[in-house]
Formats: structure tokens, C-alpha cells, sequence
């Protein structure tokens, strides 16, 4: 589960902005007056205003839609004349390249074919950064859930073997990558960031085991995963924060949320210690962190990526996907993990370079964004300088045209996600012991929705889905892209470290900000993805809140993005999108201060021969 709709203020006061309130009396959920009138505060019931709009609708509990075959597309993907995997780039630190060039999947791979590292001098460098179990723990390690650094050697040591026989499985084989721990791994727990043990008990037939099935592809590929990382509790905010097992702040700037609720997963890319990483989304928790922290993140099509063999927690909403440094590593990850469950409907996913490759002829409607114009409105004015000024970009070197659009029911829209978030997190945990206070009270609001206002939420999620469909059909193009701002706010700022990162934190109002624009991907179903847009100068220092030019330094600036949603399917039209916001956002990156140069690290140890991580 990932993300969740704020709540207005009222709960906030409710419970006090970090939750100290609600700590010292535990029993404040059950009380059912104070229940209902946080949820009629936080708008849950004026569906029933306008229900007459589309209550004659069939309600969609699952916005599933699996594309049809498309002979040209297989005709493409069929084709020889594409390479299978991408060439690398300069070195990160080379003096020609950028300050915010990060090493990529491709660059590990050349390192790797040339032997002039091994994925286990790689991993080696790393799991000293990342370990909590070493006294003192890993400068990173905040990050990190968990670590088998059994695990972690044996898969670096049988790729290396691999290497130095000759053969490699192919683009991802030794690259380092870590999972959100809410995917199952045989030999992990798995907490979802509490203090409970939600381990999966169920297991594939052919293994034997409770592996999610991304990560046994991860597995196959050869890459090297580093365990666990952290999250917000059970995904239910868009902060990171977890009092629990301590809360990662943001690569940029220390006093800022990395975002959630794949939080671990938008640090540890973010600082440098894996090329990508995989978070999970039902509510913007791939493409928040990926805003703030200055990195790409895909929401994948609802159901693209299997989670079998265990449930998806919050399968009306959520799925599975990657956040990376740069584009082509994501279209390489996405790649491998979208190849599909045998039970899936949806086909087989051709090699990235081919994702990437557009169609010929081109279709019309590719370099068409669409752009709601009121609804972009509602951000910040240094949110909305910042994505204009890109998307001008795009329009001036890359050819695109934008026009304008008008989206219908978005504010009772957000309101029926948060219905059906909450109401899938309050089935799934009816005993909410041990849970921390901000969570108690949002769980104790999904088990106050009634089942009208449950089927509510749905018939608008089915009018929402016909109006798309309809959208894309009729007006736009197929291959038309919904521009707006990730995030309507620049960043999250920690505003009272002692308290939120102790008790947590309930700001509705800012989770309201964060969600702004992410929300419809989710309840629509529809693919996503957020690529940087640049930087906006940190609270409290000179100018706050302005953009920061390109080139400018500006000491602990924070990152903002842009969103694309493409129509369903449509993921490699928003990967060829956003390579192209990469390359003429060329700047509109940087390399945190805290970033790690993982690579000069590996050499610092390649030459302990059989040299072993302090246990």
C-alpha cells in the first residue's frame, strides 16, 4: 500500500501535528463521535452532493485495462536492428559531464564486461554504507530496513563468476538495486515500516518460495539486491516519516521529507548507492519521492507488474514499479520486471532500447501534451514557473505542441481515492496495535465509510475512466500525454525534527499539496512518470520558495517535477517523453551533497583480494 489522500486539518488538530496527542491517549480512535466528525470534516461524504452526476454508473473496483494486440508494435519489437541493451556514457565524475550525471545501469555493466571492477568489489563498497548491524551503523544505513549480507555477497560473487566466464545474463547482471519493504523476498521480513511482521505465507508452486515475482525477475537478470528499504508505515502518507525504524531525510537537504511512501527507495537512489530502486505507488509513492529527490519514478499501468505470489494490499489502487537515476536505467529496469506472470493478460515487454525507439511512422498525436490548464494552476507559482519553463523546452528543441484541457471532478475525485485507499488499509488491518498515532486515526477514518459511500468512489472512478477513454479516443491521439506538476508543493520541510521524527507527523493539509496531481493516475489506472523539472531555493534562506536558475549554487536547493500520464499502455511513449525531458533539461539535475561515489569506492577495495565486510 502507498500513499493516501490528506485530511484537511481537523485530524491534524485531532491528533497534534506530530502526533503526540494521539501517543499519550491510544484509545482516542475508538471513539466513534470523534470518528465522524474527522470524517465528515475531511469531505468523505459530500459525494452524496453530487452523486446524481454519476450514480448511474457501474462502479469499477479495479481500473485494469489490458491492451490489445498491435501487429506493428510486435512487428517492432521483433525487429534485429535494435540494440538489446544501451551503450554507457563518460564516468560521472568526468570534468565534460554535468554536476548531475549519476552512474547508470549501463555504466556498472561496461565496468563490469571490462573487468576492470567486479559486482563484488561493487558490493563490497556499498554494504559498509548501508548495514544498521556494524557499531558504528552505515552512514546511510536510515535507508535500509534490513541487509543479508549473505545474500548480498553470494549474488555478487555468482555474477562476478559469470563475468569472468563469459557469461553475463545480460544489461542488469551485477548491478546493485534495492526493494521497498513491501515486497516479498524469501529469507526477509517483511513490516511494511511497522513494528508488526506481515511476511507473506504464501509461495509460488514452482519455487517454493514467497518471492515476489519482480523480484525473482530482478533475481534472473543477475542483479544484486542489497535488501530492504524503508518506508512510510503501511504507505499511508506521502513524508517518509517512520518513527519506527528512524526516518531518511532528503539527499539534497537534511531539513526536507525525501517523499513516500517509497522513501528508502528515493534516498538510496538519490544519494548514489543504487542506479535504481523499487518502490510500490497507490497514491504517488514512486513519482513524490522521485519529485523530491530529483530523480525519474514510472507508475506502471494498474496491473502491468505482478506482485504474486502474494496479495497486492491495496489492489483497487496500488502497484509495483521503479524509480532510477536517469531514464535509460528505469526503461531498463521496467523492462525486466514487466515481463509477465504466466497468469497475466498483459504481453511480453520488448528490450528497453526498443521502448525507446519511436514507431514509424510517427503517430500524430506523440508529441502532443495536453494541459489542464486550471487544474495546473493550483500549484505553487515557483512549481509552475519551473514545469512551464521545461515544458517550453520540449516545445522548442523537441517539437512537441501543447493544448489545453479541461479534466471533470477533480477535487471529488482525490476525495473518492482517499475513500477507497482508507477503506482497503482499514480491511486489511482491523487490529491497528502497534501502529504509530498518524496512522491509528487514518485507519480509524476508513473504518467509519459506509458501504454507500464506498460504491460512490467507484461509480466516480468508472466515470472518470469513460471520460479518458473517451479523451484519448475522440479529441487528443492515442499516444497524447496529460501534463501537470508531480507534486503542487515545493518539497516537505521537517518544521519540528525532535517532535515529527519521534512521533510522527499528520499535516493534511501539505499531504492534500503532495497528492494534488498524482491521485488520478491511481484510481484511473492510467501509466505515469515524473522526470526532474529543476530547483526551488530551501525555507529559511535568502529568496525561499524562488526558482533557482540553471548553473546557480544554491546550498540545499530543493527539487521539483513534472508529471506526464499517458493513456493505458502507454508506457513506452512516456519513457520516450521523458528521454527527451532528460536531454534538453540537461541541468535541471544535481548530485546531492551527500551523493556517494560508489565506483571510486570499489576501486578503494578491489584489491583486497577475498576481503570480507566486518560482520
Amino acid at each position: 500500500m502507498s500513499g493516501v489522500a490528506g485530511i484537511s486539518t481537523t485530524p491534524t488538530q485531532l491528533t497534534g501535528h506530530d502526533g503526540r496527542l494521539f501517543q499519550k491517549r491510544p484509545g482516542m480512535e475508538n471513539l466513534r463521535f470523534l470518528r465522524e466528525m474527522a470524517w465528515h470534516n475531511a469531505g468523505f461524504g459530500s459525494l452524496r452532493n453530487v452523486r446524481r452526476i454519476f450514480e448511474d454508473y457501474e462502479p469499477l473496483f479495479e481500473p485494469t485495462v489490458v491492451p490489445l494486440p498491435d501487429k506493428e508494435e510486435e512487428e517492432m519489437t521483433n525487429g534485429s536492428d535494435v540494440p538489446v541493451e544501451f551503450a554507457p556514457q563518460e564516468p560521472p565524475t568526468s570534468p565534460k559531464q554535468k554536476a548531475g550525471r549519476y552512474y547508470s545501469a549501463a555504466d556498472y555493466r561496461a565496468l563490469f564486461l571490462s573487468g576492470e571492477l567486479t559486482p563484488t568489489d561493487v558490493a563490497n563498497a556499498i554494504l559498509p554504507l548501508i548495514r544498521r548491524d556494524t557499531t558504528p551503523p552505515g552512514r546511510h544505513s536510515v535507508a535500509w530496513f534490513n541487509v543479508r549480507v549473505d545474500f548480498v555477497l553470494r549474488a555478487a560473487e555468482e555474477s562476478t563468476r559469470r563475468y569472468q566466464n563469459k557469461q553475463s545474463l545480460g544489461p542488469l547482471d551485477g548491478v546493485p538495486t534495492a526493494i521497498k519493504d513491501e515486497y516479498e523476498m524469501d529469507g526477509y521480513m517483511t513490516t511494511h515500516g511497522s513494528r508488526n511482521d506481515y511476511t507473506g505465507k504464501d509461495v509460488d508452486p514452482e519455487t517454493g518460495l514467497n518471492t515476489n515475482w519482480c523480484v525473482r525477475k530482478l533475481e534472473e537478470a543477475g542483479c544484486v539486491v542489497l535488501g530492504k528499504l524503508s518506508m512510510h508505515e503501511f504507505g499511508l502518507d506521502t513524508t517518509g516519516n517512520n518513527p519506527v525504524f528512524g526516518t531518511p531525510l532528503n539527499p539534497h537537504n537534511q531539513g526536507y521529507y525525501t517523499g513516500g511512501s517509497s522513501s528508502g527507495c528515493g534516498y538510496a537512489v538519490a544519494a548514489g548507492l543504487v542506479p535504481f530502486a523499487m518502490g510500490s505507488d497507490g497514491g504517488g509513492s514512486i513519482r513524490i519521492p522521485s519529485s523530491l529527490c530529483g530523480i525519474v519514478g514510472l507508475k506502471p499501468t494498474h496491473g502491468r507488474l505482478s506482485c504474486l505470489p502474494t496479495q497486492n494490499h491495496c489492489n483497487t489502487c496500488a502497484v509495483l514499479g521503479p524509480l532510477a537515476a536517469d531514464v535509460r536505467t528505469l526503461a531498463t529496469a521496467y523492462s525486466v520486471v514487466g515481463q509477465p506472470h504466466p497468469t497475466s493478460l498483459f504481453p511480453p515487454l520488448p528490450p528497453a532500447p526498443t521502448l525507446l525507439r519511436s514507431p514509424s511512422p510517427a503517430s500524430p498525436s506523440a508529441k502532443t501534451l495536453a494541459v489542464p490548464t486550471t487544474w495546473f494552476s493550483r500549484a505553487s507559482p515557483s512549481v509552475q514557473t519551473l514545469c512551464r519553463s521545461l515544458m517550453q523546452r520540449l516545445v522548442d528543441q523537441r517539437g512537441y505542441r501543447v493544448v489545453p484541457v479541461d479534466l471533470p471532478m477533480l477535487t471529488e475525485g482525490q476525495i473518492a481515492h482517499a475513500i477507497v485507499v482508507l477503506t482497503d488499509a482499514s480491511t486489511l488491518l482491523p487490529d491497528t496495535k502497534g501502529l504509530t498515532p498518524a496512522n491509528r486515526i487514518l485507519l480509524a477514518l476508513g473504518r467509519t465509510t459506509t458501504a454507500v459511500d464506498v460504491l460512490l468512489a467507484h461509480k466516480l472512478r468508472r466515470m472518470l475512466v469513460a471520460h479518458l477513454a473517451r479523451l484519448w479516443r475522440d479529441t487528443l491521439g492515442p499516444d497524447a500525454l496529460i501534463l501537470t506538476p508531480t507534486t503542487a508543493c515545493a518539497g516537505w520541510p521537517v518544521r519540528d525534527p525532535a517532535a515529527e521524527l519521534r512521533y510522527g507527523l499528520n499535516d493534511g493539509d501539505t499531504t492534500l499539496a503532495s497528492m494534488e496531481y498524482v491521485w488520478m493516475a491511481n484510481f484511473c489506472g492510467l501509466p505515469a512518470v515524473s522526470v526532474p523539472a529543476g530547483f526551488v531555493v530551501p525555507e529559511g534562506a535568502v529568496g525561499a520558495g524562488r526558482p533557482v536558475a540553471d548553473g546557480e549554487d544554491v546550498e540545499g536547493k530543493v527539487p521539483v517535477g513534472l508529471m506526464a500520464m499517458g493513456e493505458w499502455a502507454n508506457e513506452d511513449g512516456l519513457l520516450r517523453f521523458a528521454v527527451d525531458a532528460e536531454e534538453v533539461g540537461e541541468g535541471l539535475k544535481a548530485r546531492p551533497p551527500i551523493w556517494e561515489d560508489v565506483v571510486e569506492l570499489a576501486r578503494g577495495v578491489k584489491g583486497d583480494a577475498g576481503r570480507e565486510v566486518v560482520v
